[in-house]
């Protein structure tokens, strides 16, 4: 993503280009969408704008309309960050530590005070035992003034405003330092959080949803409206595996390993996307045209919901600058930090924007277009008669495989057609346009075909591609067969994910056609490693 990206949102517009070539990442938030925070390529981090409660972390509370230096962070190479509405910011580092600021009348920043931070403080996550070390953090969530931080091994830990029982306690006084998250969660591996207005939500690592907090419109999916001071099951998804979830201000959002969309809470703007505004106290799932969906989006300051359908398609509902949208609806839009800028309000990010190096638009536009241009290739492929016309140069740059060909067969002869036959015309012409663009175009049914390619090539980075395409078009029919495929092809990472989608749908996975045709060695495997993964216990 470059920096063009950053036009949709106004409060970089005084930036200067230089400035804005050296960004690494950005984060807007505040209750009127008018704080951000700049990390560099340097590393530096830099605060811009209205400052209210000292949330930008640069000692003071004024506001500035350019960017001034958080020294306190410059160095500690930020990962990501977190903020709630008051607003209070919580920065997490790549060693996995917590830095706090802003708003904390209600404790929300984990230092054992009420008292506002202008500069960013280290929160105290203790591990267990009387040693110095720290808890290492792998994510960090925040609400309207509650906090919740992840730990490597999949604990939870939250802080802050508590009169809902939004940090899970069990008590319903505001929380100053972090606190282990327990209650029905003990021997459970969390491996993802998201906080509402006033609630907190976790998966854990086989799928299951927890919620805790404020109930009042049915946000926590159980189905009741009573608020939670511990956390409790939402019971309705036993039997569908969910990866992610995102808050709204009142409503939550829950992707499937399928794909498949659950919603439920409030719905006065029509943020649950089911077609009316009545609010929904258990998990529904959203019919719609979106078909496979591989990302979901929300916010606890809106009631905006959007996701990514198939093809990158972002859609959007819920309230869109005023509108309400009841329905999933496509936009324009290639990324759904877009949907936030545009219509969103406040207009906020729901996760910082990465703005990747060596992205400039007018070289990748440039090589974009000039592939299988004829007025200025000067080699032809041939692929089942059908002609594609490329230039010798740029994939002698961009593939080993054309390197050593060119540089062994083609340096004397200047022949300026081959014909290819291996792999099928449209196969053939993604990978070569992949080789312009860093881009596939193509359907995800033919990514397996694509991999087989990119094994044969040995193009390492095209066969990451590849299997996260393949990631997003896993179900219950097919799972047999990418596992086999992923064995073939040494593919760890994409056998591991097969494994565990299976023995998340083991009986129904066991009973395909695709897993009657695994070899008997495959077979055996896989039953030996799900039976140590505690498939068979009864």
């Amino acid at each position: 993503m470059n920096s063009s990206y950053l036009r949709n949102w106004p409060i970089f517009s005084l930036l200067e280009r230089d400035t804005i070539s050296q960004i690494h990442m950005v984060m807007v938030y505040g209750t009127l969408g008018n704080e951000a925070l700049l990390v560099m390529k340097d590393k530096s981090v830099y605060g811009l704008g209205n400052n209210i409660a000292g949330c930008l972390g640069i000692s003071d509370a004024h506001s500035t309309l350019y960017p001034k230096k958080i020294e306190v962070l410059c160095d500690k190479d930020i990962k990501t960050f977190a903020c709630g509405s008051g607003p209070h910011v919580l920065a997490l580092t790549e060693k996995g530590e917590v830095y706090s600021w802003g708003h904390n009348s209600y404790c929300e920043l984990g230092n054992g005070t009420c008292n506002q931070g202008l500069t960013p403080i280290l929160v105290n996550i203790p591990t267990l035992g009387a040693g110095l070390n720290m808890k290492c953090i792998v994510d960090v969530a925040c609400g309207s003034h509650h906090s919740l931080a992840l730990t490597e091994e999949g604990e939870v830990y939250a802080w802050g405003q508590n009169n809902c029982g939004q940090v899970g306690s069990n008590i319903s006084t505001n929380q100053g330092s972090p606190r282990q998250v327990t209650s029905n969660l003990a021997g459970k591996k969390i491996v993802h959080i998201s906080c509402g207005q006033t609630s907190s939500m976790v998966v854990t690592d086989n799928g299951e949803v927890y919620g805790w907090g404020y109930n009042g419109v049915g946000q926590l999916g159980i189905g009741n409206y009573v608020n939670q001071m511990t956390p409790s099951r939402v019971g309705s998804l036993i039997g569908v595996v969910i990866i992610k979830v995102a808050c709204g201000y009142a409503h939550t959002l829950a992707l499937s390993d399928e794909g498949k969309l659950y919603v439920w809470g409030g719905n006065s703007y029509g943020q649950l996307g089911i077609g009316n505004k009545t609010n929904a106290c258990n998990p529904v799932l959203v019919t719609h045209e979106m078909g496979r969906i591989s990302d979901i989006a929300a916010l606890h300051y809106n009631h905006i919901s959007t996701a990514v359908g198939v093809g990158g398609r972002v859609y959007m509902w819920g309230n869109c600058r005023g509108q309400s949208i009841s329905t999933p609806t496509p936009t324009p839009f290639t990324d759904m930090h877009d949907t936030f800028a545009c219509y969103g309000w406040p207009s906020v990010m729901y996760k910082p924007l990465i703005l990747h190096e060596n992205e400039d638009s007018s070289i990748l536009e440039c090589l974009g277009t000039a592939f299988d241009d004829s007025s200025t290739s000067d080699l032809t492929i041939q692929v089942n008669g059908q002609a594609i016309h490329v230039h010798k140069a740029i994939l002698k740059i961009r593939s080993s495989y054309f390197r050593t060909m060119f540089q062994h067969n083609w340096a004397e002869n200047n022949q300026s057609i081959i014909e290819h036959d291996q792999f099928s015309y449209v196969v053939y012409k993604a990978f070569l346009k992949y080789l312009y663009t860093d881009l596939i175009d193509l359907p995800t049914e033919k990514a397996l075909e694509l991999l087989d390619l990119a094994n044969a090539y040995c193009e390492n980075n095209l066969k990451r591609h590849c299997i996260q395409m393949i990631k997003q078009g896993i179900s219950i029919s097919n799972a047999a067969y990418l596992y086999s495929v992923a064995i073939e092809y040494n593919a760890k990472e994409l056998e591991e994910f097969c494994f565990k989608f299976a023995l998340n749908h083991m009986t129904a996975v066991t009973q395909t056609e695709n897993f009657a045709k695994l070899d008997e060695n495959t077979v055996k495997t896989f039953i030996i490693k799900a039976g140590k993964a505690g498939a068979f216990r009864t």
